[in-house]
């Protein structure tokens, strides 16, 4: 009886590992199980890059490689639809987010002296994080507030009427 009870617990422990990863990541299974409740379709690509930006907060190179082998999906394409929508990140977020409104009245009111106040000051250009990482600088292309122009927001907070010296206030605290 030992024998076969030996035998059964081999075939348990390798099915174990083979639903892991390689690197012991835990978080490729939470990838697995999304693609495998989409029955690995292709169509499941934006789903599949959500849970993988939220699992890992942004979407590394290998998490890309692996979505596009779990989806059989060309590279390309999965690396095209990460860099075509704006919410998909393939870099690592600060810890603060400042976004600048770059839509038609808050650019006219003065977006870019935000914009330019924050590159001379925080070190930071639109699309990048600070290099101690404690604040991103993002711009969209309207937030919706443009009886406020020129509008920032501050980790999911709206501010309107900025100037160049109070984005700096805002951020502050942020950058110390």
């Amino acid at each position: 009886m030992s024998s076969a009870s030996a035998e059964k617990a081999v075939p348990e422990k390798s099915k174990a590992k083979k639903k892991e990863h390689p690197s012991g990541d835990k978080r490729f299974k939470v990838l697995d199980i999304t693609m495998k409740r989409a029955q690995n379709r292709p169509d499941a690509l934006i789903e599949v890059l959500h849970k993988a930006q939220e699992a890992f907060g942004y979407l590394e190179e290998d998490v890309l490689i692996y979505v596009a082998r779990g989806l059989k999906l060309p590279l390309s394409r999965v690396y095209g639809v990460a860099t075509f929508y704006h919410l998909f990140s393939l870099k690592p977020s600060g810890a603060h987010t400042c976004v600048v409104c770059l839509g038609t009245a808050c650019y006219v009111k003065g977006a870019g002296a935000l914009l330019d106040k924050l590159a001379e000051e925080a070190h930071v250009q639109q699309g990048e994080t600070t290099a101690d990482g404690k604040m991103s600088l993002v711009t969209a292309r309207c937030i919706g507030a443009c009886g406020l122009a020129p509008a920032a927001v501050f980790d999911g907070k709206v501010l309107g009427k900025q100037t160049p010296d109070s984005i700096m206030d805002n951020v502050k605290e942020w950058l110390e």
